[in-house]
This record gives C-alpha cells, structure tokens and sequence, in this order.
C-alpha cells in the first residue's frame, strides 16, 4: 500500500528552505571585540579572544 506525501513536492518555484548561512566573523564583529545576539528572548555575547578565537556566552 503506497501513501500519498503531504509535502509539496521540491521545484525550482518551491525550493527546500536553506539549511544554513554563512557569516564572516568580521562582518558580525565589525571593529568591536563583541557582539550581543538575542535568541528567543536570552541575550548571549560573541566574543573575540585576545589569541582571536570566538566564545559564545549567555
């Protein structure tokens, strides 16, 4: 027995949304050392290290 897809079927007029963006650290960080995010209502920060690597905090 075959069942019937309730997804509408993958076209160039329906493409799958994307799974993904790609952001350079410099266009979120800018000239600052971090960068405050909101997230469903919480407030996390990016941060850059002194040894340039990236910390995610909330």
């Amino acid at each position: 027995m075959q069942t019937k897809s309730t997804h509408a079927p993958v076209t160039d007029a329906n493409p799958p949304p994307p799974v993904h963006k790609t952001v350079s650290s410099s266009e979120l960080l800018g000239s600052c050392r971090e960068v405050r995010i909101v997230h469903h209502g919480e407030q996390y920060t990016l941060r850059l290290t002194r040894l340039g690597k990236l910390i995610l905090t909330k």
